[in-house]
């Protein structure tokens, strides 16, 4: 799959968002990037400060940042449709943890 096809598919997973989430949605870049250096396998990483442990201190910061590991997901899946998923599985995990929800209670909703 081209790097600009698997692009459009993070765009598409990002139009899935209920615009009342997204409009929360505030100071976050999501990014394409090959592989993570420190953990190939590692499909997706949010860096940041969660909505839920912002305070005061939080004005004037750099955005937080969403990856999305393209060569990650395409290893582990085998078709299009496949990969569909797994980039729409991805970021809505990745989203999560930018509004707190940790990675046990998104194992626990069907999203880990």
């Amino acid at each position: 799959m081209s790097p600009e096809r698997f692009e459009e598919l993070v765009s598409d997973a990002l139009d899935q968002i209920p615009p009342q989430l997204t409009e929360a949605i505030d100071n976050v870049v999501v990014l394409v990037e090959d592989r993570n250096d420190e953990e190939p396998s590692l499909l997706g990483l949010y860096h940041g400060i969660a909505l839920t442990e912002r305070d005061s201190f939080y004005a004037g910061s750099l955005p937080d940042t969403i990856t999305i590991y393209r060569e990650a997901i395409l290893d582990i899946c085998t078709t299009d449709d496949e990969v569909i998923e797994e980039v729409a599985i991805t970021v809505i995990h990745e989203i999560a943890h930018y509004f707190g929800i940790d990675d046990d209670r998104l194992h626990e909703l069907g999203w880990g």
